[in-house]
């Protein structure tokens, strides 16, 4: 059996990068709402937004470390099936993903001990820094890792070295590269959607112990801060996703046209539903508002929008997939906002508590997020080809060389495996934690030490002649006899 390994190996990146992708937003959206919960808890002096912090962090722990094992999967990839594209990406992929790992993975793991284990041994001004370096850090992730992939989509800053398969990309302006035509416009969106993906997952839970009648002030705190997260997010997703769309149909204009299943240059309609037909060139089975792509485009139905015919045949992306994708994303996006608006406004009302119906809708709604991001990158990445660096290096030349579709399918099928048992797991683990419930006691007193910095200034007082004042206030053990140097042998 002869195996394509071009489609096999998109196949394989696409399963991993997509399982993957399911944990980093969900811990940049928590890590916010752990920051918030914490600061209301300084500020307030409420010991119910510390519990709530603490239960937050375990579910935190447990998708970092699954987020972790899933993604070093794709590094591997790129020296095993893409060694030709590794090749010709290695110099800027290699400075973006290099400051991903000193700027957010060392500063994300780093503090990930003190928030998870230090909640009585450090200050409480020191575990909310630790927090707050935490959710930075998985912030910093996304930065460093938008930025490479949307140099792929508008490279800038960088010339063309060798010649034939030896051709590589180098870096000449390490600012232009990193604020690439696409690269804010994107990471804005990244990061909005993933508050949103945050916001909604910790609404489910609260709307489940609230319909149980369960750890209800718990819920209740929790769901106030998630809403307001998810309520703002969802409203600027609206604003991100119409400047992104403008900056596609300057930078990548085939991807538009594949998005709108746009064939010919001219006034463009706004199809709501369809399905895209490339042999008839038209929208089979299509409901449209005519000329309303042109309005948000141009703010003008008459100026025309680029279609692909106006692009090279050997060009053209597919089209169905980033078609309905992209459909995918914006409906999901639009009952987001109509969702949180709701309930802010019943919040507001006093009356949010009360309504069964759209708290079950709230803990169904947990999927809705999830599948709205990865419905985007799909559109994106897919509504990308034939490129995998737009203009400069097709897909079909970027895979290895040297491996068979027989070794790309066997590792295809136990990856499959692997992630089907850390989805599991990850599935287990979390819904143990949702049964078992936060905490019902009041966190333990902390050493009243202060500040990690006073401690530290304190065992180097110079007042301190033995340098230990700091464990003066520890009494010796009782069972001990005390020994003066007299009595000693």
């Amino acid at each position: 059996m002869d195996l394509d390994v071009v489609d096999l190996s998109r196949a394989q990146f696409a399963l991993t990068i997509m399982f993957h992708y399911l944990f980093p937003p969900l811990s940049i959206g928590l890590g916010v709402i752990m920051v918030v919960l914490e600061a209301l808890a300084l500020k307030t002096g409420d010991d119910a937004y510390e519990r709530a912090t603490r239960w937050w962090t375990k579910v935190f722990a447990v998708n970092f470390a699954v987020g972790v094992a899933s993604g070093i999967v794709m590094e591997f990839q790129f020296g095993t099936n893409w060694a030709t594209y590794s090749r010709f990406v290695g110099d800027v992929f290699g400075s973006a993903l290099a400051s991903e790992g000193n700027f957010a993975f060392f500063l994300e793991s780093g503090f990930l001990a003190i928030l998870v284990f230090g909640w009585d041994r450090v200050s409480k001004k020191m575990h909310f820094f630790s927090t707050c370096m935490v959710s930075l850090g998985s912030i910093f992730s996304a930065v460093w890792i938008v930025i490479a992939n949307s140099w792929q989509q508008t490279p800038r800053g960088f010339h063309l070295v060798g010649e034939g398969a030896a051709m590589r990309a180098e870096i000449t302006d390490f600012w232009a590269m990193i604020f690439n035509p696409s690269a804010m416009h994107r990471l804005n969106h990244v990061l909005l959607g993933s508050f949103v993906q945050g916001a909604f997952f910790v609404m489910s839970i609260a709307a489940f112990y609230l319909l149980k009648k369960r750890h209800e002030d718990f819920a209740k705190k929790s769901f106030r801060v998630a809403l307001g997260l998810g309520t703002v997010a969802s409203l600027a997703l609206l604003v991100s996703g119409h400047s992104q769309a403008n900056a596609v149909s300057v930078n990548q204009p085939a991807k538009l046209a594949a998005f709108e299943g746009h064939f010919e240059t001219g006034p463009a309609d706004l199809y709501l539903f369809g399905v895209p037909n490339a042999e008839t060139r038209e929208v089979d089975y299509g409901v449209a508002v005519p000329g309303m792509l042109s309005v948000l485009i141009h703010g003008d139905a008459e100026v025309p929008v680029k279609g692909l015919d106006a692009i090279p045949e050997d060009e053209h992306p597919p089209l169905v997939v980033p078609f309905v994708s992209y459909r995918l994303m914006v409906g999901l996006g639009t009952l987001f906002i109509g969702m949180t608006v709701l309930a802010s406004f019943l919040l507001w009302r006093g009356t949010l508590w009360d309504k069964t119906w759209l708290l079950r809708a709230f803990v169904l709604a947990v999927a809705g997020p999830v599948i709205a991001n990865q419905a985007g990158w799909v559109a994106a990445e897919v509504g990308r080809q034939p490129w995998v660096v737009y203009g400069l290096l097709k897909t079909v030349d970027a895979v290895s060389t040297t491996v068979p579709g027989e070794h790309v399918l066997a590792s295809l099928i136990l990856f499959g495996i692997v992630y089907v048992a850390l989805g599991c797991v990850w599935l287990f683990v979390v819904n143990e934690k949702i049964q078992h419930g936060p905490a019902d006691a009041l966190p333990p007193e902390r050493p009243s030490r202060g500040s990690f910095i006073e401690v530290a200034a304190e065992v180097t007082d110079p007042a301190a002649p033995t340098g230990l004042a700091v464990f003066s206030d520890f009494p010796p053990p009782s069972d001990v006899p005390p020994v003066t140097v007299g009595e000693a042998e």
